[in-house]
C-alpha cells in the first residue's frame, strides 16, 4: 500500500504546483517502498536527496509564482518551506548514522507535513493566484 494517494483533495488549482504536487506524492512514496522494502541505505540515502533536491526547486518555483501573484502569505509560506527542508536534512544525517528508528520518523513526518501543508497552506494561495488569472 502506498504511503500516499493522490486525490483531487490535494488540488490547489494552479496547474503547473498540482503537477509538481503529485510528483512530490509519488517521489515520497517510491522512498517508502525502498525503505519498507529493506533497500540498501546508500540507495535510500540517494533516493532521499532526489527528493529533498526536486522539493526545494517545487518550493522556489512555487515561492516565485505566489511572489508574481503578489500573495500576501508569502513569508509565512518560505519558512514553512525552510523547516521542512531543515527537518529532512536532520533525518537524513540521523538516518546516515545509522539511527534504526529514523525510517518510521522520517515517513510519518514527511506523510503528514506533505497532507497538511497542500490542504491547509498551499490551498490558501489556490483561489489568490486564479483570481491574478493564474491557472
Amino acid at each position: 500500500m502506498a504511503l500516499l494517494t493522490w486525490s483531487d483533495d490535494y488540488l490547489v488549482g494552479v496547474q503547473t504546483l498540482d503537477n509538481q504536487h503529485n510528483v512530490l506524492f509519488n517521489l515520497l512514496n517510491e522512498l517508502d517502498a525502498a525503505m519498507v522494502g529493506g533497500q540498501a541505505r546508500k540507495m535510500i540515502v540517494q533516493m532521499l536527496r532526489k527528493l529533498l533536491n526536486y522539493a526545494r526547486g517545487h518550493f522556489s518555483a512555487e515561492e516565485a509564482m505566489m511572489a508574481a501573484a503578489g500573495f500576501p502569505g508569502l513569508a509565512q509560506h518560505r519558512i514553512q518551506h525552510r523547516n521542512l527542508t531543515k527537518r529532512v536534512q536532520e533525518f537524513e544525517a540521523r538516518f546516515e548514522r545509522g539511527e534504526r528508528t529514523v525510517n518510521l520518523q522520517l515517513l510519518s513526518f514527511l506523510r503528514e507535513w506533505a497532507t497538511r501543508h497542500i490542504q491547509d497552506a498551499d490551498k490558501e494561495y489556490g483561489p489568490w493566484m486564479n483570481r491574478r488569472g493564474v491557472r
